[in-house]
């Protein structure tokens, strides 16, 4: 992962509201929610919702399907896990032990 792709997915979490929105999702899971679940669960107005999910789906960290007349917002699993990784990448390498108790940097 390229440093501009993690640091435009680690902004589109830089928000409450759209963290809130993403939380949301991962704890729907795989099956994710529609764009009405995911209001009601965050008490968010539609108009509002519908930017956030936008900056979300824009960083790849949502994903949007059209089902009959609903649309399905789901969590990016891998995209999230990626971005994850990305930024533990580095862990601890100055020290030579990872937090995991893995050694670094031949330490």
């Amino acid at each position: 992962m390229d440093l501009s792709l993690a640091a435009q997915g680690f902004a589109a979490m830089g928000s409450e509201a759209r963290m809130e929105v993403l939380r949301v999702l991962v704890r729907a899971g795989e099956a994710g929610l529609t764009v009405g679940e995911v209001r009601d669960r965050t008490g968010i107005a539609a108009s509002t919702l519908a930017h956030h999910l936008k900056f979300l789906t824009g960083a790849e960290v949502v994903v949007q399907e059209k089902a009959g007349r609903s649309t399905i917002c789901r969590a990016n699993f891998t995209h999230l896990q990626t971005l994850a990784a990305y930024i533990l990448s580095e862990c601890c390498q100055d020290e030579g032990l990872c937090l995991t108790g893995k050694a670094t940097n031949d330490g």
